[in-house]
């Protein structure tokens, strides 16, 4: 059984997810960072305006630290599960869960999410970018097409300037974009290549219906 929201306003989901911490030992090749609180908030608190949140399951791909997942669960999701590659961040999103007293409504897990076999009504998912030379090549296709295998109703984090990509590639694997949300990601100086105290980088979330 789901529970009732938690949540009545956005800066209050703003607020509580800002207790959500960071990754403790970012891995460069997983290009790991943090979704600002203000940026899942929205996108959190969009997904729920439309129907897509409250008694659903929904999957957080390449959940992190797990603030999308708790988000969701405080927004009355049925079931959440985490999926992320890194182990180190799955224990801390248990931790968070357990911290919120959601043990019983959010499973995590570590594993690949090519590999991952599973069912639900929601999907919401900020992949790597693919921006970094150590990462993993083509990663975001990775995840979006396992997003439309999972689920009807998908959320993407993608950089601007590949918008006009990602929806055609949607588009090939079956998923219509309803809705985009824009914002501006703010990114701390996390590795050592950085030599700025913080970037921003242009971002475009999409919501995509799967055709059926």
């Amino acid at each position: 059984m789901s529970k009732k929201p938690e949540i009545t306003k956005k800066r209050h989901l703003e607020m509580v997810l800002q207790n959500i911490l960071p990754h403790t030992k970012p891995k460069v090749h997983l290009e790991q960072y943090t979704t600002p609180a203000n940026i899942a908030a929205a996108i959190l608190w969009n997904a729920y305006s439309l129907g897509d949140i409250e008694d659903n399951k929904v999957v957080d791909m390449g959940c992190g630290t797990g603030i999308f997942a708790v988000g969701a669960v405080l927004m009355g999701a049925r079931k959440v599960m985490g999926i992320d590659i890194d182990p180190d961040a799955i224990e801390i999103a248990k931790k968070h869960a357990s911290e919120f007293g959601i043990d019983n409504l959010a499973e995590f897990i570590s594993g690949d999410v090519k590999d991952i076999v599973c069912n639900a009504d929601t999907v919401i998912q900020n992949p790597p970018f693919g921006a970094q030379k150590a990462g993993r090549k083509n990663a975001d296709r990775i995840f979006m097409k396992k997003a439309i295998e999972i689920a009807p109703v998908v959320y993407s984090f993608h950089m601007k300037e590949t918008e006009e990509f990602v929806e055609k590639y949607f588009a090939s694997l079956g998923g219509l974009v309803t809705h985009k949300f824009y914002y501006s990601f703010n990114i701390p100086k996390i590795y050592d290549f950085h030599r700025k105290e913080k970037i921003n980088i242009d971002v475009v979330v999409f919501r995509i219906e799967k055709n059926i």
